[in-house]
């Protein structure tokens, strides 16, 4: 299987690095002509508005979101969460997504970057550490959404931060930035078979 990962912006080359840990082909994509090539889709953390601006001028924007809509397995983190939502909260004037997921996700909803933080949580009968920089969270789902894990926040509130629906997967924390490989294998595994 070749796992594309869309390579505009961000830590596109931490997802590459899991991929191929996960004994799979990682291809970079800047083109349409590599999004063809591709089984499936990862799109990493970053800036949510950058990588989509970027995605408009490498005209991918449109052809990425009609490979999500004709069933791609696609993963998003961090930013890719924000950018597979249907709606975001506290988005950036004419925030734009490629959409897909029947969720609405609050931008930067932990905090500034300096409220980035560490924490342990269950991931699919996993534990893992997950990273979370300026990191969404889920305010909403629609039916046939799936909540994988959760955390509360420091008002006590607790919001999903991994979910999935169909052939999407999306997490608040940025996997690719540890050495556990359970959230790409779950990707890999699970979603995309």
């Amino acid at each position: 299987m070749k796992i594309g990962v869309l390579a505009l912006q961000g830590d596109f080359r931490e997802h590459l690095k899991a991929v191929h840990d996960c004994g799979e082909e990682g291809i970079e994509i800047r083109r349409t002509t590599e999004l063809d090539d591709c089984d499936a889709l990862i799109i990493p953390g970053g800036e949510s508005t950058a990588i989509a601006l970027l995605a408009r001028t490498y005209d991918l924007f449109a052809p990425i979101q009609k490979r999500i809509s004709d069933g791609m397995p696609t993963y998003g983190s961090c930013a890719g969460m924000i950018l597979l939502a249907d709606r975001v909260i506290d988005g950036a004037p004419g925030q734009e997504t490629f959409g897909g997921m029947d969720m609405t996700v609050r931008r930067n909803a932990f905090g500034r970057q300096v409220d980035s933080f560490e924490a342990t949580l269950s991931f699919a009968s996993n534990s893992l550490n997950a990273v979370f920089i300026r990191a969404p969270w889920v305010e909403e789902i629609g039916q046939g959404v799936e909540v994988i894990s959760s955390v509360t926040s420091a008002s006590g509130v607790t919001h999903p931060v991994a979910v999935r629906q169909k052939h999407l997967l999306a997490t608040s924390f940025h996997p690719e930035l540890t050495h556990d490989l359970a959230v790409h294998r779950y990707f890999i595994d699970e979603v995309c078979k």
